[in-house]
């Protein structure tokens, strides 16, 4: 039994790792067809429904703004408190600033927006594709010679694509907001003084790597909570089993897509 055991342990291995290479190419399938609706086929006669794609905007964007806000915000008082608390001690309160703007902008700032709208609309996808799938809706479309890629997913992924970097600048904004709050009341800044020393502390480079991560999180959400949607089975149990699977998968992937940009930032950087 523990030879067999043993045997059959690198074939499950390489069978779980053809598993998720195959489900890696049916989100860059996924993705490459949302891309050219989206940018190449308005260019052939086909048309994008720019409606479709701008409800989809206010419900990822704008309805998120409050739940994204306020996060946010508390997020940057909570790194200004824990910075504040080990700078006090080696006497450099000075960089409590320089300190949340970094961490806020570069890395905060994209992911804790990409896990609200994962928890948002990423599961909202599923459950939507997911449902139409079940009541046979996507075969209906199907039927009249629509593709449903391009009539369910483009307006998703244009409308995410333009939303999440605009929701990474707010939350940006709004935890810089919370670390000035510490600042001001407890770190001798003023409000002028702690924007100056955030300003000072950012350079370019902080902020289009926070925006391109914020895109990448987009397509990343977008494919795989489509994907889910398209594979779902039959019954009820099955969509909440998608929309499921939906989230835990968009969190991996965005953990992943960020610790690989994260790591070509560190070796670009030449540090």
């Amino acid at each position: 039994m523990k030879t067999e055991g043993i045997t059959a342990l690198p074939g499950r291995v390489g069978l779980s790792t053809l598993k998720v290479l195959a489900y890696v190419g049916g989100l860059a399938r996924l993705a490459g067809e949302s891309a050219h609706a989206v940018f190449i086929g308005p260019f052939q006669g086909r048309r994008l429904r720019p409606q479709r794609a701008f409800h989809q905007a206010m419900a990822v964007g704008v309805k998120a703004i409050p739940i994204v806000s306020l996060i946010s915000f508390f997020v940057g008082l909570i790194m200004a408190l824990q910075s504040g608390y080990e700078l006090r001690r080696l006497g450099a309160m000075q960089l409590v600033a320089d300190a949340v703007a970094i961490s806020i902008v570069r890395e905060l700032g994209p992911l804790i927006t990409a896990i609200i709208v994962i928890g948002r609309s990423g599961s909202a996808f599923a459950a939507e594709i997911g449902t139409m799938k079940v009541t046979e809706e996507v075969d209906a479309l199907e039927v009249m010679a629509i593709r449903p890629v391009a009539f369910l997913v483009a307006p998703k992924f244009l409308a995410m694509l333009v939303m999440m970097p605009c929701l990474t600048i707010w939350a940006d904004c709004m935890g810089v907001m919370g670390g000035c709050l510490f600042g001001v009341a407890g770190a001798n800044f003023t409000f002028a003084s702690y924007l100056e020393a955030t300003r000072d502390a950012l350079v370019l480079r902080d902020l289009y790597t926070g925006l391109v991560k914020s895109a990448l999180f987009a397509l990343a959400i977008t494919a795989v909570g489509c994907q889910e949607g398209f594979s779902t089975g039959a019954g009820a149990e099955e969509v909440g089993r998608s929309t499921t699977e939906a989230v835990v998968i968009s969190i991996l992937m965005v953990i992943v897509v960020d610790l690989v940009f994260t790591a070509l930032f560190y070796v670009t950087s030449g540090a």
